[in-house]
């Protein structure tokens, strides 16, 4: 089952430095723009407690109502609640709450802030709702956050995304240049970025959340210079007995298309990683292990994990292709996405052996 994730909402969220993206843990000391009117503060802590027992609906309605309470003035409030409602996929709410945020705007980077929020979530709905009108009105509230502050450049990287939906692929292809030509760090954004510009589709596909980590043995990988390759990621923990039962069966995967291509990568939610690394070693875990430390880590919240074991398998293009809770018969699937792996590879070489301008040539 193919699910579309917010992935490239969620991968914004994840890399963009913008203060209107900041979102902390709910453990963070108190700082600028939360509440101060008692009440209202009671309510915020309320909110916090919702949120770390992933009672989202109710730590959205709660943060909203501390900003009210705190007489409209509560910035982080706002930003708490619009993470929430877009990572939980009430884009539409996102976009309410984007919207309550034009008060609290008092600079013209705030403001630009703001356009990018109300962008993104309308983007989202054009994604799931299939409307041109949201890719529409996201273009001209990703232009007004560039029109603000013209160095922000993420809204160039949305308003690619906008554009590519409508279908209008040069101009889709200038913003992803303008980003790239804005953000030269070695990022995951910067990375797929790249991917964008040289394949257009791929801004219009199910495409899997860009991240990167070092594994166990050292390795630096990212999805995006895994370009080529099938990817399967299981989400497991030591303390997880489904995930016990299932690693078997991953080890045969491994296994089983280790000359092929296709990597497997193992993300552990377990806190402790002694107990981690031990199990691992205990085990024979020989492919990619990486960990992420809960269910609130980096990566899982990226793919929206809530519940393991869970496995995603995404294709040589990095779109996401499938998803499984459980210890599921995915080989089938696995090795027609490899076959064509290894088919896309065998014509790259032959495109590029005919080419005379090729340096092998």
């Amino acid at each position: 089952m193919r699910r579309n994730l917010s992935l490239t909402v969620l991968f914004l969220l994840l890399s963009a430095g913008s203060a209107a993206l900041a979102a902390d843990s709910p453990a963070a000391p108190a700082k600028p723009g939360e509440p101060t009117d008692p009440k209202a503060l009671k309510t915020w802590n309320a909110a916090l407690d919702w949120e770390c027992h992933r009672e989202y609906g109710s730590a959205i309605s709660d943060f909203r109502k501390a900003n009210k309470q705190d007489g409209g003035h509560c910035v982080e409030c706002l930003r708490r609640a619009y993470r929430l409602a877009l990572t939980t996929g009430d884009y539409k709410g996102a976009e309410e709450i984007a919207r309550e945020m034009i008060p609290t705007a008092n600079t013209a980077l705030d403001k630009a802030d703001v356009h990018y929020l109300i962008g993104l979530s309308l983007q989202q709905q054009g994604i799931n709702k299939k409307k041109d009108t949201c890719f529409n009105e996201s273009c001209d509230e990703f232009h007004a956050a560039l029109d603000a502050n013209q160095n922000l450049s993420v809204a160039h990287f949305g308003l690619g995304v906008s554009l590519a939906h409508l279908r209008q692929d040069d101009q889709a292809r200038k913003e992803f240049s303008a980003y790239l030509e804005r953000e030269q760090s070695e990022s995951v954004a910067h990375e797929r970025a790249q991917r964008y510009l040289a394949n257009i589709d791929l801004a219009r596909a199910a495409m899997a959340p860009p991240f990167a980590v070092t594994t166990l043995d050292g390795q630096h990988i990212s999805l995006d210079r895994l370009a080529g390759k099938v990817v399967l990621i299981d989400f497991w923990a030591t303390w997880c007995g489904p995930c016990r039962e299932a690693l078997p069966h991953i080890r045969k995967i491994a296994q089983k298309f280790a000359e092929q291509p296709l990597v497997v990568l193992s993300i552990s939610l377990d806190r402790d990683e002694a107990k981690w690394k031990d199990f691992v070693a205990k085990n024979g875990m020989t492919w990619l292990q990486y960990r992420d430390g809960s269910f609130d880590g980096a990566v899982a919240k990226q793919f929206g994990v809530h519940a393991i074991p869970a496995t995603f398998t995404i294709d040589a293009d990095g779109v996401l292709e499938d998803q499984h809770v459980g210890d599921a018969d995915i080989e089938g699937r696995l090795k027609k996405l490899v076959a064509r792996a290894a088919e896309l590879e065998k014509r790259k070489r032959l495109a590029v052996d005919a080419d005379p301008a090729s340096p092998k040539n």
